[in-house]
């Protein structure tokens, strides 16, 4: 009995050991991937910092500042973690964590849809609050109250188009958004013909009558 305990626990020791090393190289590499992702990372936000797009935008009234630092952040986040899966990749192999390098592949692949929904909702919300300020100084002479009203009617709706958009990009239920996308459209279409139609109801049948007298 003893013979075979000392057998088991020579054999789990070897194995141990001969883990070691690759262990070792792999955390090395998982190491180096952390430093370059957060070297990446701070340089990222210095070219941010260099360029000023916050204080653009806030001078713009089109995104405070508070704001576009978050988004910078976000991408800095992305780019990060897309530098450590990048060597999270080859230390599994090391590791001989095969299954489990397929998984990390799937996500990776998946990371640029994700930067992609990211930038399309950045500059969605700078085009819902540039719409809201065009139609808001536009309709100044027909009424603050309305619009303040189409402003805000502008701004949502972009957004929602937006989320759309993303959703889409990120293969979230692809179909259900066509359909509503296409329903939205057709909403929009039959309201606005409905609207001209009932609105231009009385100019209509006045050139209609001109036309008849006309012929006449």
């Amino acid at each position: 009995m003893l013979d075979l305990v000392n057998t088991i626990l020579g054999n789990f020791l070897q194995k141990v050991l001969n883990f070691l090393p690759n262990f070792f190289a792999g955390l090395a590499v998982l190491t180096v991937g952390l430093i370059l992702s957060s070297l990446l990372k701070q340089a990222l936000l210095s070219i941010f910092r260099f360029v000023r797009l916050d204080a653009i935008l806030e001078k713009t009234r089109l995104m405070s500042r508070a704001e576009v630092k978050i988004w910078q952040e976000v991408l800095a986040e992305i780019l990060r973690w897309t530098v450590i899966i990048l060597f999270l990749i080859p230390t599994l192999e090391v590791w001989n964590l095969s299954r489990a390098t397929l998984v990390i592949n799937q996500f990776l692949f998946y990371l640029p849809n994700v930067l992609v929904a990211v930038v399309i909702i950045f500059v969605g919300l700078i085009a819902s609050n540039l719409g809201h300020d065009l139609v808001k100084h536009s309709l100044k002479s027909i009424g603050t109250t309305y619009a303040n009203s189409l402003s805000v009617f502008t701004k949502w709706l972009v957004v929602f188009f937006t989320i759309l958009v993303v959703l889409n990009q990120l293969g979230v239920a692809q179909d259900l958004v066509r359909i509503l996308f296409t329903g939205i459209v057709v909403m929009l279409a039959l309201a606005g013909g409905l609207a001209f139609g009932l609105g231009g109801k009385d100019i209509a049948k006045e050139i209609l009558q001109e036309l008849r007298n006309k012929f006449k």
